[in-house]
């Protein structure tokens, strides 16, 4: 379980990084936004999915 905690926290720093340099996470190209009238519809998908990954290859490595 520590290893666990620990990786995740390495993975929050590491995407607070990346905010910090000004890379778009959660405005990534593949997403998609719908504005009609005054209303916003934002549907992540290739957030989602590089969330899915990161986070597939973090476990895969701290079951080892």
């Amino acid at each position: 379980m520590g290893r666990f905690l620990i990786g995740l926290g390495l993975l929050l720093v590491g995407a607070g990084v990346l905010i910090q340099l000004g890379v778009p996470l959660g405005r990534l190209p593949g997403d998609i936004v719908i504005r009609r009238g005054g209303s916003t519809i934002y549907i992540p998908v290739l957030t989602c999915l590089l969330a899915s990954v990161a986070l597939s290859l973090l476990v895969a490595v701290l079951r080892r």
